[in-house]
């Protein structure tokens, strides 16, 4: 079975629990030769190029937000990387859904590598039920990680 996997991509949501989706992604990456490819998407929740609100915070504090994931991504994978793993790596806007499939077709992945359970209430509003979407959705094999 996992002859087949070429490339491998973790969906990552800057939390604890998502360190651990990204060290199975690491951890298979290395045992089987494969591409490994991660992914933290940014779904804006409140929609801020529709609103005509007079708060310039709200578009600072969603950059603030993307700059946060980027360094959070950058910090789970660095060692990874200086032990030689070669590592595809994104910071994406976006409905999560779309994003995920974009890249899952354009760079031809084999296994989707995501957490199992939405964490609450707060990740739940910021990035919506993508988990059960994307199970329908996806093209590829998925390992769901508790």
């Amino acid at each position: 079975m996992m002859d087949d996997v070429k490339r491998i991509l973790v969906v990552s949501r800057s939390t604890q629990n998502c360190r651990k989706a990204v060290h199975y992604g690491v951890s298979l990456a290395k045992k089987y030769g494969t591409e490994l490819y991660v992914v933290h998407v940014i779904h804006d929740p409140f929609s801020l190029e529709g609103w005509n609100l007079p708060v310039p915070s709200l578009h600072e504090e969603y950059e603030r937000l993307k700059e946060a994931a980027k360094d959070d991504l950058d910090r789970i994978i660095s060692k990874e990387k200086a032990e030689g793993l070669t590592i595809h790596e994104w910071v994406r806007d976006g409905k999560p859904v779309e994003e995920i499939l974009n890249i899952v077709e354009n760079e031809q992945i084999d296994l989707l590598i995501m957490l199992a359970h939405q964490e609450g209430r707060l990740e739940h509003f910021l990035f919506g039920r993508t988990n059960e979407t994307i199970v329908r959705k996806m093209p590829c094999a998925i390992l769901l990680v508790h």
